[in-house]
């Protein structure tokens, strides 16, 4: 059995109680530790990676890991983080978004040696009085001092009894499962405390927390698909690699914690040297080529890099551009929807606004500019070359 410092400390931020986790960790026994996903989409980023590879990192210590799929769960919808009601989804919804789900957690996880659980397979045998005895374990004053439900009262948005009863759900997956541990992003935190606390209700073993950072994005917000800021596990590499090096440069040693296999003693030593005032660049290529090589390979990494460098340092042009035909009257902010170079109106708009947006090198200034704003004929047709971001090309050309 591996013992490593690191289960309790590399990408974490609370372990509760500390001393059980030592404890547990320390006796020699393998233990169950448990990681549970709502597959409420199909996509995967950076920060689904960080639970993970913690759920790896304990495989590769010699325990069992346990990856419960929210099979039920995910039909009624984790209020975690969430500033209004999240959308239920439909089992067929859920099942599928796993397909998709497992195919790039295997980038991570091997599937072969983990114990996978669906939790409807439990949930659905409950019967409304076993609800409610459940529910008996908690006080409304305890689901109300949840800031994110606290955040809502503030705001005058509505909070649906069935987001109480979520994380009584996610509790009784403790019960069923009847882990040592359970992991999880930090906003789970209160999620995962009611398991430990049925555990003890029902005389199950003693279960410690361990929530893993959550990470920001590409533009310093918490990594999410609404804010269109997620560095995803299936990005082309070239892609990835630019997103990467668009990263702050306060996020490099938390992405080298968080999402790579960097020793930590050299993730110090880079955090020094940035504090002492080094250029941060070449500590953020090493970290886009760690990334790159983890979920493409170490040649891909090699290209992406050559490439980074031909289009920004040369200020030349991807090798490939693709093309979109439209109007001249088009409006861009819709282009910019319709070719999914950003996921939504709001965030093109605010990507025009932010002079984030370039047609033919030349910002565009209004949100209600067109694919030919101020070209000639002849410019137009030609195709124009739109540039949404750092790294997003479109050539324009005429229907």
């Amino acid at each position: 059995m591996i013992v490593t410092e690191e289960l309790l400390t590399r990408a974490v931020e609370e372990v509760v109680p500390r001393e059980l986790a030592e404890e547990k960790l320390t006796s020699g026994q393998p233990l169950r530790v448990y990681l549970g996903i709502d597959p409420t989409g199909a996509k995967l980023h950076l920060g689904h990676s960080v639970p993970l590879r913690k759920l790896r990192a304990f495989q590769h210590a010699g325990h069992q890991a346990v990856f419960v799929i929210g099979s039920f769960t995910a039909m009624v919808g984790d209020p975690s983080g969430q500033e209004k009601q999240r959308e239920p989804l439909t089992r067929e919804q859920v099942l599928e978004n796993f397909k998709t789900y497992k195919e790039q957690a295997a980038l991570i996880l091997d599937f072969e040696k983990i114990e996978v659980a669906y939790n409807h397979e439990w949930h659905e045998k409950l019967s409304f009085i076993d609800v409610l005895n459940l529910a008996s374990n908690f006080t409304v004053q305890q689901m109300l001092e949840r800031e994110l439900f606290e955040q809502r009262m503030k705001e005058n948005k509505p909070i649906s009894v069935h987001e109480f009863l979520y994380p009584l759900m996610q509790g009784y997956d403790s019960v069923m499962l009847d882990v040592d541990g359970e992991l999880g992003g930090s906003d789970q935190l209160f999620n995962m405390l009611c398991g430990r606390t049925l555990q003890k209700v029902f005389g199950k073993r003693g279960k410690f927390v361990l929530t893993t950072k959550l990470i920001a994005g590409t533009d310093g917000r918490k990594m999410s698909k609404t804010y269109g800021n997620c560095i995803y596990l299936e990005d082309p590499p070239n892609e990835m690699y630019g997103k990467l090096l668009s990263l702050q440069d306060d996020l490099i040693t938390t992405y080298l914690e968080c999402c790579t296999d960097v020793p930590m003693a050299e993730v110090r030593e880079v955090e020094k040297a940035i504090k002492k005032g080094t250029n941060p660049k070449d500590f953020k290529m090493r970290l886009a080529r760690e990334i790159v090589t983890l979920y493409h390979s170490a040649e891909a990494a090699k290209k992406a890099e050559k490439e980074f460098q031909r289009v920004f340092a040369e200020k030349g042009l991807p090798e490939i551009v693709p093309e979109a035909k439209a109007e001249k009257g088009t409006r861009l902010i819709d282009l910019i929807v319709r070719e999914k170079l950003a996921p939504s109106k709001a965030e093109a708009r605010r990507l025009i606004e932010q002079g984030g947006v370039k047609l033919n090198d030349k910002a565009v200034t209004s949100v209600d500019a067109t694919a030919g704003e101020g070209l000639t004929p002849e410019a137009l047709a030609k195709g124009v070359i739109l540039k949404v971001g750092k790294r997003k090309f479109l050539k324009i050309v005429p229907v």
